[in-house]
């Protein structure tokens, strides 16, 4: 048996590593996965790149930040695997909330234009937005979303780190207009009483990769074996989180003390889609808030790192297409296409796509196939072609 051990935040989007261990997926490759959580996304990445880890659940625009020489450090490392797309939501204090709704605005939860709209107009500029960490999905989608409606960042966004936990009390302290994070810390700052949810980052981009399995670029090379067994593993982890069996279980593995410790009706919100926005009781579906496995989830896009990097690139001034060279190294699709071969039944036949071209689940190239891709879409209908 092979000990690995892989750093998480507790967040319910931690599920794949999680369950990976609980269920038994990690011993059936031979793996002895031992997991430890983590305060903060610079504690985890920090343990991740001075060795105290193999492996991490990682922000997705961490190794792509790494690449690009952000972020302070200087180990390079590698996506093997996307272990979730999409989770996050945008929530803002309550007295914003009601100056949002004098703008006409009515919390659909679905439309990401009419939303922006409504807090331009209720606050503008000088808008105070909590994030987890500055090189994160949280960041690059509230970016993308504000200053696409008018409100360039960063000259009239301010955006703060705040570790997910301590959000809501952020917002309660009044150091926070606003919040991007992942659950269940959106809807514990509305159990709290201090929040209202505006919107899902999915109504941003249909098709944004949330966290990834982080490791360094060393320990790849060095241990091949073990990092194919270790995708495997949350390959496998993954299908039986996409399955209807896992609804009732997730939760209550997700709730245990040495994982999130919470109650697990809290994090059943995100795994159900069905959100109390408010403090009145006010309720939002969304299917599909987060995925872990369907229309190829797990898959590395190269393209998705492209974009990612364009974004740092765009408000870093760095060389666009040096950054988007140096970012798709990062989404090892190469690997991760080995690890599967002969166990997935089909993967993606290219490494990159257009992002944003389907607005509709679609056919996708691949070995099988059979793949079918899920709606992958931006709000404002741009498209993303990676350079190639």
């Amino acid at each position: 048996m092979t000990r690995i051990d892989a750093g998480f935040i507790p967040l319910v989007d931690a599920a794949p590593l999680i369950c990976c261990r609980e269920m038994g997926f990690a011993r059936e490759e031979g793996l002895d996965l031992r997991l430890r959580a983590f305060p903060s996304w610079s504690s985890l990445r920090d343990a991740l790149c001075f060795g105290q880890l193999d492996a991490a659940h990682m922000l997705a625009s961490v190794p792509v930040a790494s690449a690009l020489g952000l972020g302070g450090t200087a180990a390079q490392l590698h996506a093997l695997a996307v272990l979730s797309v999409n989770g996050n939501v945008i929530g803002v204090s309550r007295e914003l909330a009601a100056k949002i709704a004098t703008h006409g605005h009515d919390f659909s939860f679905d439309n990401a234009r009419a939303a922006g709209e409504a807090l331009i107009a209720a606050k503008g500029d000088g808008l105070r937005v909590g994030v987890p960490f500055p090189f994160s999905m949280h960041a690059e989608l509230v970016y993308y979303w504000l200053s696409a409606l008018g409100l360039p960042a960063p000259q009239k966004l301010i955006v703060r780190t705040v570790p997910p936990p301590q959000m809501a009390d952020a917002l309660e302290a009044g150091e926070l207009d606003a919040f991007c994070v992942g659950e269940p810390w959106g809807s514990r700052s509305v159990e709290a009483g201090v929040g209202k949810l505006l919107l899902p980052c999915s109504a941003i981009w249909s098709c944004a990769p949330e966290k990834v399995l982080a490791v360094r670029a060393d320990w790849t090379d060095t241990h091949a074996s073990d990092a194919h067994r270790l995708i495997r593993a949350l390959w496998r982890t993954a299908r039986w989180l996409g399955t209807h069996d896992s609804a009732a279980l997730v939760p209550e593995i997700l709730s245990r003390p040495h994982y999130l410790d919470l109650p697990a009706e809290l994090l059943e919100h995100a795994m159900t889609g069905e959100f109390t926005i408010s403090t009145e009781g006010d309720v939002r579906k969304t299917p599909r808030y987060v995925e872990f496995f369907n229309g190829a989830a797990n898959f590395p896009w190269r393209s998705q790192a492209e974009w990612i990097g364009s974004q740092l690139a765009k408000r870093t001034g760095l060389d666009p297409v040096e950054s988007a060279q140096a970012a798709r190294a990062t989404f090892r699709s190469d690997i991760f296409r080995a690890a599967l071969a002969g166990v997935a039944p089909d993967l993606p036949s290219a490494s990159a796509k257009v992002e944003g071209a389907f607005p509709e689940p679609s056919a996708a190239g691949s070995l099988g196939g059979r793949l079918i891709l899920d709606r992958n879409a931006f709000f404002d209908g741009r498209m993303f072609e990676p350079i190639s």
